[in-house]
């Protein structure tokens, strides 16, 4: 990454303070979901039947949907983290070129840049 240690000291904390956004998501993705099983074992809902199963089934879904990206997001964290240990955070995985500093402001976990995430998009 162009810049030196300073722009990798950012870097650093913006990807950390994301992790810990992160983390903390999880963990009251966790305790939602947990709240959302409380709440089905607490009633006589027949998922296929009963129009509230529906609700339920749901809302299960969606924490898990929202428990998983979470997860990915924290994956692409971590392997954001270990690019800058070993100097290649801020280079394209796929060209090779800069990976734009406004990029890596908006997107700190970007592995591509801009013209290479936008040829994997078609």
């Amino acid at each position: 990454m162009t810049g030196g240690a300073e722009a990798d000291g950012s870097a650093r904390e913006r990807l950390l303070a994301l992790r810990a956004t992160t983390e903390a998501r999880l963990a009251a993705l966790g305790g939602t979901f947990e709240e959302v099983v409380a709440a089905s074992e607490d009633t006589n809902a027949d998922d296929e039947h009963d129009p509230e199963g529906a609700t339920i089934g749901f809302e299960r879904a969606q924490v898990v949907a929202l428990t998983v990206s979470a997860q990915r997001t924290l994956d692409d964290v971590d392997a954001a983290l270990e690019r800058l240990a070993d100097g290649t955070y801020g280079t394209c995985q796929s060209c090779g070129r800069p990976i734009a500093p406004a990029r890596l402001a908006a997107r700190p976990t970007a592995t591509l840049c801009v013209d290479c995430a936008q040829r994997a998009r078609r």
